[in-house]
This record gives C-alpha cells, sequence and structure tokens, in this order.
C-alpha cells in the first residue's frame, strides 16, 4: 500500500528543524502536491489564464541547477499547426517503440501516451545550447544539465498540481524531429513536450499504474546504507524486470 500524503505528515520530527519549518497547513499543502502529481494524458482544451502560466514560468525558473547554468530553454507552442506537426512526431514514435515491446507492443498501443490537441498549452523544453562550456558540477557528471532541466519541469508539475491544473510529460520523439519542427538549433537538446491543461478529475493513481503496465516497488528496496546491497539491489531489479 503506497503511503499517502496524509501518512507521511504525521511523521513528526523534534528538534532543531522547527524554526525552520511551514506550518502545518503549507506543509500539508506540499506532501499533497507531492503524492497527489499524476503524469495527466486527458484534458479539456479551456485556455489558461496568463497569470497562472506566468506563476507557472516563474516556478520553473525557481529550479536549482548546477553551478547555476539554468539549463532550461521553454518554447510554448502556440500555434496549432506547429501542434499538428508535433502530434504526428509523438505518434511516429510511439509506433516505433511499439515495435520495439516485443510481447507487449499491442497492449502499448492501447496505452495514451499523449495529450498535445487536447489541452490548453504545450511546451517544449530543451538544454541548452554550448552547454560544454558549463564546467562547475559537470566535469564528471556531464548529465547534470539534465537532472537540473528535470527539477524545473518537476516545479511546473507541482506547482500545476497545487493550481489544479494537469501536466504530463511526454517523451516518446526524435530529439531531431522536434528540432525540426520548431527550429531549435543543433547544439540544444528537447528533453520533453509538456502538455498543460484543466482536468475533470485527476487520477486516483499514476496511469500506468491503473492500466496495470507497471507497479511501484517497495522503498525497503531502493534505499541502502553505507554500502551497495546486493539483496535490495536484485529485488529492486526483478521488480523492473516483471514488467518487461
Amino acid at each position: 500500500m503506497p503511503w499517502s500524503w496524509q501518512a507521511v505528515v504525521k511523521l513528526r520530527v523534534v528538534g532543531m528543524t522547527e524554526q525552520f519549518e511551514f506550518d502545518p497547513a503549507a506543509k500539508e499543502g506540499v506532501y499533497k502536491a507531492i503524492f497527489e502529481r499524476r503524469d495527466m494524458r486527458h484534458f479539456r482544451n479551456d485556455p489558461i489564464d496568463e497569470q497562472l502560466i506566468e506563476r507557472l514560468l516563474h516556478a520553473a525558473h525557481s529550479a536549482p541547477s548546477v553551478g547555476l547554468m539554468q539549463p532550461w530553454r521553454i518554447v510554448r507552442v502556440l500555434r496549432p499547426d506547429l501542434r499538428g506537426l508535433l502530434h504526428q512526431v509523438v505518434e511516429r514514435e510511439r509506433i516505433k517503440t511499439a515495435e520495439a515491446m516485443g510481447e507487449r507492443s499491442d497492449e502499448f498501443m492501447q496505452l495514451k501516451v499523449q495529450g498535445i490537441l487536447d489541452c490548453g498549452e504545450v511546451w517544449v523544453v530543451t538544454l541548452m545550447e554550448q552547454r560544454e562550456r558549463h564546467v562547475f558540477g559537470r566535469r564528471t557528471l556531464p548529465d547534470m544539465d539534465l537532472a537540473s532541466a528535470s527539477c524545473a519541469i518537476q516545479n511546473i508539475w507541482l506547482a500545476a498540481r497545487a493550481e489544479g491544473l494537469g501536466m504530463g510529460w511526454v517523451s516518446i520523439f526524435d530529439p531531431q524531429d522536434v528540432r525540426d519542427v520548431l527550429s531549435i538549433p543543433e547544439g540544444a537538446e528537447p528533453i520533453g513536450i509538456l502538455c498543460l491543461g484543466h482536468v475533470d478529475e485527476f487520477y486516483d493513481q499514476p496511469m500506468l499504474i491503473k492500466e496495470g503496465w507497471a507497479s511501484r516497488g517497495k522503498l525497503t528496496d531502493y534505499v541502502m546504507c553505507d554500502t551497495w546491497e546486493p539483496d535490495k539491489a536484485a529485488r529492486a531489479q526483478q521488480q523492473w524486470d516483471d514488467q518487461l
């Protein structure tokens, strides 16, 4: 049984953090957004208020980033024809992904993997050009630019959930195809198509769990102390292997 945000906030920690902690209502709101965030695929196409869009963009731009490089670049896709082209890009890759799925191919094709034509806003998040110039925190871990941009996307996701707005992160596409549609230069790397919009309801659990595609592993198999624990790693790996 997955933990709920109500269960988490009951884990009271008494100590020196008290002077810095949020008030109970604010703290519950943070955990509620985390635990009730969903990767949405079903939307209404009502327009989104511009002030709300501005708040979400500020949330993204407040994300942490390695060396404060702020590698995210966000393209709001406002033209319907460009939306249509992005939809086609995703559909092409969806078919190729299904072909690579083997025996789960037909099952995969039944999943709804995007809401590009349905939602109120479509944003494409890319990594910046000339990222190789930023060495701070990336000399041995160059993918920290991706980690930083992912934090920005997560900020949008949580803020959107708190605002009652749905968001889905679509990653089924060929980056070059997205570059071609939006005239993105070669040095920049598209990492996500974000669908944002009003919804009739939020899924009570992740859609892939609801659809029987996957299940969530046990937290105790994913947390190790002081050293790599092969037994835990094997259990976590098996949970993943069972879904292939």
